[in-house]
């Protein structure tokens, strides 16, 4: 099945857990620690309601600032003009594009929890996600776009976004199989995750100074 047809099958908790799990792979551009979104990862392991939800992504959003009135503040559909896409055209190039599609992936993050808010959210994320991986990877994809690797046409693409497509589908099938029981494999996929995108970070990094 592709990313495209896991995520219109999937729930709110799925489609929470997917697009969360992609903004914690994307953390390191964000300057967060890996902690810094475990209240979010335990409130959906909780069933905690929608406002407490709310809550804690404002005190995610506090610890790594910036301006996020700016990119979309309280997510849902009006702030991704319903297409499921706030990646926009980025000014920037390299990796000031990647952290600026990291901002609008926590930017949009709804903070109502509403089935309809959190899919537009998600796929926004996945689609973002995908790009980051792709400015950051230094063998670059072999043409195809991210709508047609995300409907399944793989072929060519780079080392990195072909692993973060993979963890990507991962995620979505641990939550559709298992339930809640798949948040902790889910986390343990986005960690992994996590680390391999800090890693290319902080070799860019070094090859600048």
């Amino acid at each position: 099945m592709s990313l495209v047809e896991l995520i219109g099958q999937a729930d709110e908790r799925g489609l929470a857990a997917s697009g969360l799990a992609c903004l914690d792979r994307c953390v390191p551009l964000l300057g967060g620690d890996d902690e810094v979104l475990r209240p979010l990862w335990a409130g959906l392991a909780e069933d905690a309601g929608a406002a407490e939800w709310g809550e804690r992504l404002e005190q995610v959003r506090g610890k790594l600032g910036g301006e996020f009135g700016a990119a979309g503040g309280g997510g849902g559909e009006s702030d991704t003009g319903g297409s499921g896409d706030f990646s926009g055209s980025g000014t920037g190039s390299g990796e000031d594009e990647a952290v600026l599609l990291a901002r609008r992936m926590l930017a949009a993050a709804p903070v109502e929890r509403s089935a309809a808010g959190v899919r537009v959210w998600a796929d926004a994320c996945s689609v973002a996600a995908l790009r980051i991986h792709g400015l950051l990877d230094p063998l670059k994809d072999a043409g195809d776009s991210v709508d047609a690797r995300r409907e399944g046409r793989t072929e060519g693409m780079s080392p990195l976004v072909a692993a973060e497509l993979r963890r990507q589908i991962t995620v979505l099938e641990l939550l559709a199989g298992h339930g809640p029981a798949g948040l902790r494999p889910a986390l343990e996929v986005s960690t992994e995750g996590r680390r391999v995108l800090r890693a290319v970070v902080s070799r860019r990094s070094r090859r600048r100074g």
